[in-house]
């Protein structure tokens, strides 16, 4: 990189070594592992990025950390989810649901984290493994799997969210998360993304 030029927050492409068995990330038949953390910020427009991939023909398999099924209480959003998606889990352990075997195994064509707090991706970042989400990761890439993160904590500066009223208000970035961001975005079989709709325009490609 030339000095004086800054870094960017990217990972647009995936390497050949994140495709598995031959598979490719156009097939409409994918079946997807998709995990949400405990932020609130873009999670209603998360869902709707989930529900347009499944009208679309995709399988989606949801896997809810325990702070995510609070946050999803607050916006009113579990029954919702559960309506749109059989497969639905809550956290219990690191392990518990297992869904780590699948992971290893082939189950799925791609492993989705939207939208993963900042706690959680700093943990990805340090290759800390303690959580369900974190785990999944760290055996995901493991696996050659293709991760997609949507970080609520990428771009530098302040953002206008919205509380389960409507109500918005302002969040600023901190130095630190942006730079466990940038940690991850340069990780095996990671593409870390800006908002949930940039993941389905990556999974619909």
């Amino acid at each position: 990189m030339a000095a004086g030029k800054k870094s960017k927050v990217k990972k647009d492409s995936l390497s050949e070594d994140c495709k598995i068995q031959g598979q490719t990330l156009t097939q409409k038949t994918m079946k997807i592992a998709w995990g949400i953390s405990g932020a609130g910020d873009r999670l209603v427009e998360t869902v709707e990025a989930m529900k347009l991939l499944k009208a679309q023909g995709y399988s989606l398999d949801v896997f809810v950390s325990k702070e995510g099924e609070t946050v999803l209480k607050w916006y009113k959003l579990p029954e919702d989810l559960k309506s749109a998606f059989s497969s639905y889990h809550v956290e219990k352990s690191a392990n518990s649901p297992f869904i780590l075997g699948d992971l290893q195994t082939g189950k799925y064509d791609a492993l989705v984290i939207a939208p993963a707090t900042a706690n959680t991706v700093a943990k990805i970042a340090h290759g800390i493994s303690d959580t369900l989400l974190t785990n999944a990761v760290a055996q995901a890439a493991k696996s050659g799997l293709p991760i997609y993160i949507f970080p609520v904590d990428s771009q530098k500066g302040s953002v206008t969210t919205k509380a389960p009223d409507g109500r918005e208000f302002e969040l600023t970035m901190r130095k630190i998360d942006l730079k466990n961001t940038k940690v991850v975005s340069k990780m095996e079989c990671i593409t870390v993304v800006k908002n949930p709709e940039k993941i389905v325009k990556k999974l619909s490609k």
